[in-house]
Parts: C-alpha cells; sequence; structure tokens
C-alpha cells in the first residue's frame, strides 16, 4: 500500500465532473478520482473548515462511529475494477479492526473529518496514477486546504447551503491538465 495525501478538488475541462487528487506521500504521482458534486461538496465544506447548522451525511457518519467508542483510523482506495474504484474505512472499536466498503469518494470525506490516514493500494496507483511535477500556477485549478483558507467562512457556508451542482460545476475557473489519453479510467461517479 502507498501512503497518500489529500492534493486537492478540481473539475474536469469538458464535462465539468468533480476529481479528487491523491498524491503519494513520497513521489509526485497523483491519483485522479471522478467523484459526484455532492462528494466534492462534502470535501471542500470540510477543507474549509465549514460547520453546517445540522450534521451532513458524512458528519453523522462520522459522530457515529466516534459515539460508539470507534476510531476511523485509514481508508484505502483498494481497487479498479470495471473502470470504477473502490474503497475501504477501516474502523477500530474495543481493540479490534473492522473493514466497511466504500465508495473512495465517501470513505475521503470521512477520512477528513476524522484525520484518518489515506492509502491506495500499489495495483492502483500503478495502474491508474500520473506522473506531474506542478508548480504553483498548475495548482491554482485545485481547492486545496492552502487556499481554502483565503475564502470567507460565511461566504462558504452560504454558498454551500445554496449552490446547484450545476452552478457548483461553474463555480471555479478550470485549467486544463495534462491527460494520459491511456492512463485515464472513465467511471461513472455514482458507481464508485
Amino acid at each position: 500500500m502507498r501512503e497518500m495525501t489529500l492534493y486537492g478538488v478540481s473539475f474536469e475541462p469538458i464535462g465539468k465532473q468533480p476529481i479528487v487528487l491523491l498524491k503519494t506521500t513520497d513521489d509526485d504521482r497523483f491519483l485522479p478520482i471522478w467523484i459526484g458534486h455532492p462528494e466534492a461538496a462534502a470535501i471542500l465544506m470540510r477543507l474549509q473548515g465549514a460547520v453546517p447548522p445540522r450534521p451532513m451525511t458524512h458528519d453523522l457518519l462520522a459522530d457515529v462511529v466516534s459515539e460508539l467508542q470507534g476510531e476511523i483510523v485509514r481508508v484505502t482506495v483498494t481497487e479498479l475494477r470495471e473502470n470504477t474504484f473502490h474503497a475501504r474505512i477501516t474502523i477500530v472499536q474495543d481493540g479490534r479492526e473492522v473493514e466497511i466498503d466504500s465508495r473512495p469518494s465517501d470513505a475521503i470525506a470521512l477520512a477528513v473529518r476524522c484525520d484518518a490516514q489515506i492509502f491506495a493500494a500499489d495495483e492502483v496507483v500503478e495502474e491508474s496514477s500520473i506522473e506531474f511535477q506542478g508548480d504553483e500556477d498548475d495548482q491554482a485549478s485545485f481547492v486545496t486546504a492552502s487556499n481554502l483558507s483565503d475564502l470567507d467562512p460565511e461566504e462558504f457556508r452560504r454558498f454551500i447551503e445554496n449552490v446547484t451542482p450545476e452552478e457548483f460545476a461553474s463555480s471555479l475557473e478550470y485549467e486544463e491538465l495534462e491527460e494520459d489519453p491511456e492512463g485515464e479510467p472513465e467511471t461513472d461517479p455514482e458507481d464508485e
């Protein structure tokens, strides 16, 4: 397994589909995973530090696990099968580990709420990652934890509470990423 960090969230230039980008901690390999708009919003909300007035789904699940004396310790992108990424959430409760099947987008949304480690199977990194040595200009198209700190929390909260998926997709400026035509799997975000 390879340890990953959450590099950011962006949108593909043509279809405006959200992409979460994981980066290997030991080199410049990036794993792009196409996700749905609600999951992108859930990840971005947490990165920005926005607290909804009532718990959203991922917040609720994290709270339930915590109340049951469990801890979400890691999430792992385990495989790419039939153009769909699969993941597992590892919970420790009473000294035992429990693994639960998950879509990667939900697993990552939970990981950012619980400060859980993120991993990807070696085969997934080898098969689906891209090597990219970006500079600050390349990073501008990604919404990352560092550039989210510049946003006004109230403005972002109003945006998240009122945005439609179409508005959400068009709210950011996009830069075209260099694509590896043979290495970019097509996925249906609802099937992750």
